[in-house]
C-alpha cells in the first residue's frame, strides 16, 4: 500500500508547503479571530490525516483557550512577590484587544487554534504546542527596551484598547483575512527594534525550531498569518544553537545594577557628609524633605486611583524607603496591600476585557484598580526621588 500523497491537493495562499529532509509540513496562516481560518485549519487537518499538529500556543495560553474559567486560580500575590505585574498587564490588555475586535466580527480570538487542536484530538492526532512561552517574550521585549520606549509601546497599547473607529464590511473583511495581533506587533515592531526581536523575529525561530523536532514525517502547522513569511524563511536554517537564548530571560547587566545602588548610596553618603558639614539637625530636615518628597508625591497616586486607605498609607510609609533600593518599588509593595484589603471579587475577573476598554472601567473594576495603584504610586514615589534627590544635592554641593 503507497502512502498517501502529502499534501492531497492545493490549498491557498494562506497555506505554505516546506520540505525539510524527510519531513514534510504545511504551514497555515490565519487569522486569530477568523471563522474562515477556523473551517480552513478543521478542513486541511480532516483532509490530510497529519502524523503531528502543530499549533502557535504555549500551555499558558492554550489552558486559557480550553479552560476559559481559568482565571479563577489566578493568585495576584504570587504574581506580584515575583514582579510580574507589568507582563500580566501587557497579557489583558492585548487580549482585551482581540476580544474587542472578535466581538466585531462576531467570533472569538485564537478560536481557529483551539479548533486545530480539536480537531486533531477528534482524530487521535499527537498536538504539540510550538510557541515559546508568553511571559518570556513579553519579558524579553520589556527588558530590551529604554524607559521612555516602554512608556511608548504601553501607549500604543493602551491606545488601542480606546479606539472606537467604527469599522465598515470593507474594513470588516480586511480584518477577518489577517492576523490583527501580529499587525500590531508589526506597528509597535517598527518604532521599537529591539522589541519587535523579541515578539516576532524570535518567535519565527523558535516555532521553526519546534516544528522540525516534533515526531512524524507529515506536519500540519498553524500559526498567526503574521509569522507564516519569518517562519518560511527561517526554516532552512540550522538555529539550534540559539534556542537556550531565546528561551531564557536575560539577567540584568552589572552596570545597570551598579546604576541602580549608586543613587541610594549617592544619597545616604550626602546626608552624613551634610552632617558632619553643617549638624545633625541639618542633615535631619535633609531626610525629612526626603520623605516627604517620596511620600506625599506616592500616596497622592494611591489617592488619584481610588486606592484602599491602608494603601494610602503604605505609599507614603513606603516610597521613601523603596527608593534606597532598586530591590523593589513603592509600586509593588502598593498592589500587594490593595489586593489584601481590597481583592478583587469574580464578576470582575470576568469583566475586565471589557472594563478595560472605558476610563471609568479602570476605576470600577478592582482588579484594574491595582494597576493604577501599581503604576500611579511607582510615578509618584519616581517623581520624589529626583526632588529629593535635587534637594539634597545642591545642599551637598551649596
Amino acid at each position: 500500500m503507497t502512502e498517501k500523497e502529502f499534501p492531497s491537493k492545493e490549498y491557498s495562499d494562506d497555506v505554505a508547503v516546506i520540505h525539510h529532509n524527510e519531513k514534510t509540513v504545511l504551514l497555515v496562516g490565519t487569522a486569530h479571530i477568523s471563522q474562515q481560518s477556523a473551517d480552513l485549519v478543521k478542513e486541511i487537518i480532516e483532509q490530510e490525516q497529519p502524523d503531528t499538529v502543530c499549533v502557535e500556543l504555549d500551555a499558558k495560553r492554550y489552558a486559557a483557550l480550553a479552560n476559559p474559567q481559568q482565571w479563577k486560580n489566578l493568585d495576584l500575590k504570587q504574581i506580584i512577590r515575583k514582579k510580574q505585574l507589568s507582563t500580566l498587564l501587557v497579557n489583558l490588555v492585548l487580549a482585551s484587544y482581540q476580544k474587542k475586535l472578535g466581538g466585531k466580527l462576531g467570533i472569538q480570538p485564537g478560536t481557529e487554534l483551539l479548533t486545530a487542536a480539536k480537531t486533531a484530538e477528534q482524530y487521535k492526532i499527537p498536538v504539540e504546542l510550538c510557541d515559546r512561552d508568553v511571559r518570556i517574550t513579553l519579558r524579553r521585549a520589556w527588558k530590551s527596551t529604554s524607559l521612555w520606549k516602554k512608556f511608548y509601546m504601553m501607549a500604543t497599547l493602551l491606545a488601542s484598547l480606546f479606539d472606537n473607529t467604527e469599522l465598515d464590511e470593507e474594513k470588516l473583511a480586511e480584518l477577518r483575512s489577517k492576523d490583527v495581533l501580529s499587525e500590531v506587533m508589526k506597528e509597535i515592531g517598527e518604532a521599537l527594534p529591539a522589541a519587535k526581536e523579541a515578539l516576532i523575529d524570535e518567535r519565527d525561530i523558535f516555532m521553526a525550531e519546534k516544528v522540525k523536532q516534533v515526531a512524524g514525517k507529515r506536519i500540519v502547522a498553524v500559526v498567526g498569518a503574521g509569522h507564516l513569511e519569518g517562519i518560511k524563511r527561517v526554516f532552512p536554517e540550522d538555529n539550534s544553537g540559539k534556542m537556550d537564548t531565546i528561551h531564557t530571560i536575560p539577567p540584568v547587566s552589572k552596570s545597570w545594577k551598579v546604576f541602580g545602588w549608586s543613587i541610594p548610596v549617592a544619597i545616604l553618603l550626602s546626608l552624613v557628609i551634610i552632617g558632619f558639614r553643617h549638624g545633625v539637625g541639618e542633615a535631619g530636615s535633609n531626610a525629612l524633605y526626603w520623605i516627604l518628597a517620596n511620600g506625599i508625591p506616592s500616596s497622592i497616586g494611591a489617592v488619584l486611583a481610588f486606592a484602599h486607605p491602608a494603601t494610602v498609607v503604605s505609599a507614603f510609609a513606603a516610597a521613601p524607603i523603596t527608593s534606597l533600593t532598586p530591590v523593589i518599588g513603592a509600586g509593588y509593595v502598593c498592589a500587594f496591600v490593595q489586593v489584601m484589603t481590597c481583592p478583587p471579587v469574580v464578576k470582575e475577573f470576568e469583566g475586565v476585557s471589557n472594563d478595560m476598554v472605558t476610563l471609568r472601567g479602570w476605576w470600577r473594576n478592582k482588579l484594574l484598580r491595582i494597576f493604577l495603584v501599581f503604576i500611579l504610586t511607582g510615578f509618584g514615589s519616581a517623581i520624589g526621588t529626583w526632588v529629593g534627590g535635587y534637594r539634597i544635592f545642591t545642599n551637598l554641593f551649596a
